[in-house]
């Protein structure tokens, strides 16, 4: 057994990803997505997802191990998602985390599934830096976050979603673009050869009364199919909508993230997330951040979507950094604030027999 490798394991939706990491550097990672699962339905189906988990969760791990050149032996700590996430899906992750860590008897970590997605870019990158502004875009999530010690430190949120999120955006207009599930690969392919200035899509939150920091997609989900509604009857050109709906959502990302750097004085900007997978909003951050003179980091593609590799890694930072290992009755809190790296909720049980 070696107590630096930390396994990491990361079930909250619909991808399960099993990873290893030492001393911040991947060892090895494999995911299993049932994306093609929900496909038809439009969206995760919490059930479907739960059952794929069950199913992918051994092989997913044993996997990342042969991949490793490893034995479940050499596994020193375990560090799981326990939130936020989907009740079903999450307890899958967690029980096979529980098993292996008493079966090794290695110490167990709880952790926030966005923290994972903050401390993917460490794999590529390094140590994050203190301090560094960090714009998490996600399906679910879009929030603008100042970070410095990520395994110590309370993260400080400048601005967080009122509605819907950034993925959350290009998933419903996607649809009613006739574009397949998932929308935001869907949407990033048709924009390649539309015109990003065809259509005046509103900004949404970035008038001189709006919160700075805040974000919200909800207007600009009913304006994109407001548009598509005038075209009944018509043929609708998807690729104008797809790359104007694009360059608005690229647009007020990239203007929030870079006026923090600049109101705060941080000098790293830090994108992370599903969405930034997304090529507009990598690109014009990319500009943004060149002519305000910010560094922008941004994971490889394959760190960007949900996998175990990031779960290893906010792992990885906590057993370095000495952190309290969560007890074995740690339970999930599927609508987890992000507050700290590390997420430990007692199960209900516990919580009434100390209270």
């Amino acid at each position: 057994m070696d107590s630096s490798i930390v396994l990491g394991i990361e079930s909250s939706c619909d991808e399960t990803g099993a990873g290893l990491v030492r001393g911040g550097r991947l060892l090895g990672h494999a995911v299993a997505s049932s994306m093609d699962e929900h496909a038809r339905f439009g969206g995760v189906v919490p059930e479907i997802a739960a059952r794929a988990h069950v199913h992918s969760v051994r092989p997913v791990i044993q996997q990342a191990l042969d991949e490793a050149g490893l034995t479940l032996s050499d596994i020193g700590a375990v560090a799981v998602t326990t939130g936020p996430g989907l009740t079903g899906a999450l307890q899958v992750g967690l029980a096979g985390a529980k098993g292996i860590a008493y079966a090794l008897g290695v110490p167990l970590y709880g952790v926030h599934h966005l923290a994972g997605h903050l401390a993917a870019d460490t794999l590529e990158h390094g140590p994050l830096p203190n301090p560094c502004m960090v714009l998490i875009v996600s399906g679910g999530h879009t929030s603008l976050l100042l970070v410095r010690d990520l395994a110590r430190d309370p993260i400080a949120h400048l601005g967080d979603t009122l509605d819907d999120a950034a993925g959350e955006c290009f998933d419903k207009v996607a649809r009613v673009f006739g574009l397949p599930y998932p929308g935001g690969p869907a949407i990033d392919q048709s924009a390649r050869t539309g015109n990003p200035r065809a259509v005046p899509f509103p900004r949404p939150l970035t008038g001189p009364r709006d919160e700075a920091y805040a974000f919200s997609f909800s207007g600009l989900k009913t304006a994109a199919a407001r548009w598509a509604e005038r075209h009944a009857g018509r043929e609708l050109p998807v690729a104008d909508g797809a790359a104007s709906l694009q360059e608005a959502v690229a647009d007020v990302l990239t203007r929030k993230a870079v006026t923090a750097c600049e109101e705060y004085g941080v000098g790293t900007l830090v994108v992370v997330g599903g969405v930034a997978a997304n090529s507009r909003v990598r690109s014009l951050a990319e500009e943004r951040c060149q002519a305000a003179g910010i560094q922008l980091r941004v994971p490889p593609l394959r760190l960007c979507t949900d996998n175990g590799a990031m779960i290893a890694a906010v792992g990885d930072l906590l057993v370095r950094a000495g952190a309290e290992p969560a007890p074995l009755d740690m339970s999930i809190d599927p609508s987890a604030p992000l507050e700290y790296a590390a997420l430990h909720p007692i199960a209900a049980a516990t919580r009434a027999v100390t209270a």
